[in-house]
C-alpha cells in the first residue's frame, strides 16, 4: 500500500496538507491533515448493521486534543487525559454539523468519527483541519457519503480577510468565523464578531467560498487515487401498509390539533395520536416496533407541518412569518445575587444570575496554544423539567455546552475589560421552560442580568433564532422558531447582536446548503428581529446600574511603578502583609504590568489599603498630604511616620495655630494625624505641617 500525499499550498500562510495510506489502514477511512506543525488524524468507522430501527442516524463525533501534541504531561495526580475539555466537545460539534446532513436518509448504521490531534504548534487551530479531515476520511471509505465539504477560518484585520488565521490574529481581529460548504452551497457557519454589519459576514463567506471549493476539489482528487469505492449498507424503509395506515389515522387529527399555541397541549394530542394509532397497528397485525410506529408518525407529521408553512403560509401556533413571540423581561428578580434577569419569550424562559468574584475566581485553561485564564464565563443549563421530563440530573451536556460556549461568545465583544471592570464574571442561566431558542434567551437574560449587575458591557445584546422551509420550488423563512418548527423544518440559524451589529452566528441545517440569497435574506430578517428584542429589553433596563451590589466583593485596580514593587511587598513580605492585616483585604500584585487589585469587604477599608499603597509607591513632594502616626515626641516637636521607613519632623510650630506649650496637649505617640509635607530639604529629609493641612 503506497502512502499517498497532496499539499495545498494556498489555503492561508502555511500548505494545507492531506495524507493517506499510512496510518489506522483498518478504519473504513482515515485521513491526516497537517498545516504548518499542526497535525490531526481522523478516522470514520461504521457497523455493518443498523443498530436500531431509529429516525436519525446514529452517528458520534469525538475530538481529542493529546497533551503530547505540545510537548507537554498532563498536570495532576492523574497523568493521562480524563473526561473532554469543553474546547474537545466543542469541536466535535463542529464536525458534526456540517456533516450529519450530507449521510442518506435512511441510513441507519452507527457510524464513529474520531479526531486525534497528535502534533500541535500552538500556533494554527486544529479544528478545522479536523473538519476537512472527516469529510475526507467518509469520502475515501466505503460508507454512503459522497458530497464532500470544505471548512475554512476567515478572519478580518486591517480591513482585509484572512484564511485560516493565528490563535494571535484571532485575538485581534473584527471576526472569528468558521465556514463550511459544499462547492455550491454554505452549510454550516458558527463564529464571534465585534459588532459587525450584516454587508461584511456575506463578504467573508464569498471570499472562504473559493477555498472551500479548493480542499474539496482536492478530497476528489484523493478518491480518485485512494477511495475504496461505496458499499451497498441496508437502508430502512418501513412497510407500505403501515405508512397507509397512519396516514389514514393521523392525518384527521393532525388537521384538528394544528394550531395549538401552547406546547404541552398540542403534545399531549399528538400522544393521544400515537397511541391511537399503535392499538391499530397492534389489531392489524403488523409486527413492527413502538419506535417504528412512532418514527412513520413522525414522517407524516413532519411532512403535514411542513406542506402547511409551504402552501397555506400557516405556523403551527397561528404566527405571522415573521413575528416574535410576545417578550417579558424582568431585572432584579433575586434578592442576595449580585445581578438577575428572567427574560420569557412565548414558552422559553431564561433565568440569568451574575455574580462577581476576585482575580482568584478566574478559569485556568490548559490549551494548545499554551495555558490562558477567563474573567468572563458563561454556563448555561438544562434541567429536564423545562420541557417536562424527568431525567437524571448528571454533569454539563454536549448540547449545555455549546449553548453556553454561542451566548458566551455573543458577549465577549462588549465586555469590559479587567482594567476596565477588575472582577470575574460568571453568569448562569437556567432554563425555566423550553420551546425554541433556548440559547438566544441566554443571550438576552444574560445582558440583562449583567446591567442589573452594575457590569458596564458596551451595549445590550440580544438573540434571536430563524428556520427555513424549503420545497423544491419554494421556500419560508420563520422567524423566532418554536420547538416544532426547529424539529420539522431545515435550518436553525441563530443570530445575536447589538443595536449597532453581530456578535455572534450558528448556522445549522438539514438540508445541503443556503445560496448566498437565502444567507442574505435571512440576515436581513434576523436584523429586524433582532432589534425588537433589544426594544424589549431597553423597555426593562437600558443601561449597567450605576453600583455594583452591595453583595458583591469591592474591587479596585490600578497601576504601579515595576520598581515600586519591592517597596510595597517589603522585606521577606513583611509590608504587605501588614496592610492586608490591617484593613482585612486582599491584595494581589502582577509583577510583570504592575497592576495592583484590592479586595475588601467594605469601601472604607478599601480605600485606606489603596491609599497606603500609593503612598509606598509615590515619590514625596512638596504640598503632598498624608495620614500618618506618630512616631515620637520630642521637646521641639513630634516626628511623624507618613508611610514605612518615611518619617518627617513637624515642628513645634507647625502643630497648631493655637498657642502649643506642651506638644503632648495636642498629640500622643500612636496618634494618627494628617500632615501636609511643607519641605524637603537637599538630604530629603521631610518637614511637616498638621496646622497647614486644608
Amino acid at each position: 500500500m503506497n502512502p499517498f500525499r497532496l499539499s495545498l499550498p494556498n489555503i492561508g500562510r502555511a500548505p494545507l496538507v492531506f495524507s493517506w495510506g499510512e496510518l489506522a489502514r483498518q478504519a473504513n477511512g482515515s485521513i491526516v491533515v497537517s498545516y504548518a506543525d499542526t497535525v490531526v488524524l481522523v478516522t470514520v468507522c461504521a457497523s455493518k448493521e443498523p443498530s436500531q430501527k431509529l429516525g436519525f442516524l446514529p452517528l458520534v463525533v469525538e475530538y481529542q486534543e493529546r497533551t503530547y501534541a505540545m510537548g507537554k504531561i498532563p498536570g495532576g495526580f492523574i497523568k493521562r487525559e480524563g473526561r473532554p475539555k469543553d474546547t474537545e466537545i466543542l469541536c466535535a460539534r463542529l464536525i458534526d454539523r456540517p456533516l450529519r446532513p450530507l449521510f442518506p436518509k435512511d441510513f441507519l448504521c452507527e457510524v464513529q468519527i474520531i479526531g486525534m490531534v497528535l502534533s500541535s504548534d500552538g500556533k494554527n487551530d486544529p479544528d478545522v483541519l479536523a473538519v476537512n479531515g472527516a469529510s475526507c476520511a467518509l469520502l475515501l471509505s466505503d460508507i454512503p457519503f459522497s458530497t464532500p465539504i470544505g471548512a475554512v477560518r476567515i478572519a478580518k484585520l486591517n480591513g482585509g480577510f484572512i484564511v485560516n488565521p493565528t490563535y494571535e490574529e484571532r485575538d485581534k481581529s473584527l471576526m472569528d468565523i468558521v465556514i463550511a460548504g459544499t462547492k455550491e452551497k454554505i452549510i454550516m457557519m458558527e463564529g464571534k464578531f465585534k459588532e459587525v454589519k450584516e454587508e461584511e459576514v456575506l463578504e467573508a463567506i464569498k471570499f472562504a467560498h473559493p477555498f472551500i471549493r479548493e480542499i474539496i476539489n482536492a478530497q476528489i482528487k484523493i478518491g480518485e487515487k485512494v477511495g475504496k469505492g461505496k458499499t451497498d449498507f441496508p437502508l430502512y424503509q418501513p412497510p407500505q401498509e403501515l405508512i397507509n395506515l397512519v396516514k389514514e389515522i393521523a392525518l384527521p387529527q393532525l388537521e384538528e390539533i394544528y394550531g395549538l399555541v401552547k406546547k404541552e397541549e398540542r403534545e399531549s394530542a399528538l400522544s393521544q395520536i400515537v397511541e391511537e394509532v399503535s392499538k391499530k397497528v397492534e389489531e392489524q397485525g403488523f409486527t413492527v416496533t413502538p419506535e417504528e410506529v412512532k418514527g412513520v408518525f413522525c414522517e407524516i407529521e413532519k411532512k403535514f407541518v411542513r406542506e402547511k408553512i409551504l402552501k397555506e403560509k400557516k405556523r403551527p401556533d397561528s404566527r405571522k412569518l415573521d413575528e416574535v413571540r410576545s417578550i417579558e423581561c424582568k431585572v432584579s428578580v433575586l434578592p442576595r445575587t449580585h445581578g438577575s434577569a428572567i427574560f420569557t419569550r412565548g414558552q422559553t424562559q431564561a433565568l440569568a444570575i451574575t455574580t462577581l468574584g476576585t482575580s482568584s475566581d478566574e478559569q485556568l485553561i490548559e490549551a494548545l496554544e499554551g495555558e490562558k485564564s477567563k474573567h468572563f464565563m458563561l454556563h448555561y443549563t438544562f434541567p429536564p423539567f423545562s420541557v417536562g421530563e424527568t431525567k437524571p440530573l448528571r454533569g454539563p451536556t454536549r448540547r449545555e455546552i455549546g449553548h453556553g460556549a454561542l451566548a458566551e461568545k455573543a458577549l465577549l465583544s462588549v465586555i469590559p475589560s479587567k482594567e476596565e471592570f477588575p472582577y470575574t464574571i460568571r453568569v448562569v442561566s437556567e432554563i425555566l421552560e423550553s420551546n425554541g431558542s433556548s440559547s438566544m434567551a441566554t443571550v438576552s437574560a444574560a445582558s440583562l442580568s449583567l446591567m442589573d449587575a452594575g457590569v458596564p458591557i458596551k451595549k445590550p445584546v440580544g438573540g434571536i433564532a430563524l428556520g427555513l422551509v424549503k420545497g423544491e420550488s419554494s421556500y419560508v423563512i420563520l422567524t423566532d422558531i418554536a420547538g416544532v418548527e426547529d424539529h420539522y423544518g431545515d435550518m436553525d440559524f441563530k443570530v445575536a447582536g447589538t443595536e449597532e451589529g453581530i456578535t455572534a452566528i450558528q448556522l445549522d441545517l438539514k438540508i445541503d446548503g443556503l445560496d448566498y440569497h437565502l444567507i442574505q435574506e435571512s440576515l436581513e430578517r434576523a436584523k429586524q428581529a433582532r432589534l425588537l428584542v433589544l426594544k424589549k429589553m431597553n423597555d426593562a433596563l437600558a443601561l449597567p446600574r450605576e453600583e455594583i451590589s452591595k453583595y458583591a466583593p469591592k474591587i479596585k485596580s490600578f497601576k504601579i511603578d515595576l520598581d515600586k514593587i519591592g517597596e510595597v511587598i517589603g522585606p521577606g513580605g513583611k509590608t504587605i502583609r501588614r496592610i492586608i492585616r490591617e484593613y482585612n483585604v486582599t491584595i494581589d500584585i502582577d509583577d510583570e504590568t504592575g497592576i495592583v487589585s484590592v479586595v475588601a469587604e467594605t469601601d472604607e477599608s478599601l480605600n485606606r489599603a489603596i491609599e497606603e499603597i500609593l503612598n509606598l509607591t509615590k515619590e514625596v513632594q512638596v504640598g503632598d498630604i498624608f495620614t500618618g502616626k506618630i512616631a515620637k515626641i520630642v521637646n521641639f516637636g513630634a516626628f511623624c511616620e507618613i508611610m514605612p521607613g518615611k518619617v518627617g519632623l513637624i515642628h513645634i510650630s507647625e502643630i497648631s495655630d493655637k498657642y502649643v506649650k506642651d506638644i503632648r496637649d495636642f498629640v500622643k505617640e500612636g496618634d494618627i494625624v494628617k500632615v501636609k509635607v511643607i519641605n524637603i530639604d537637599s538630604q530629603g529629609r521631610l518637614t511637616l505641617s498638621m496646622k497647614q493641612v486644608p
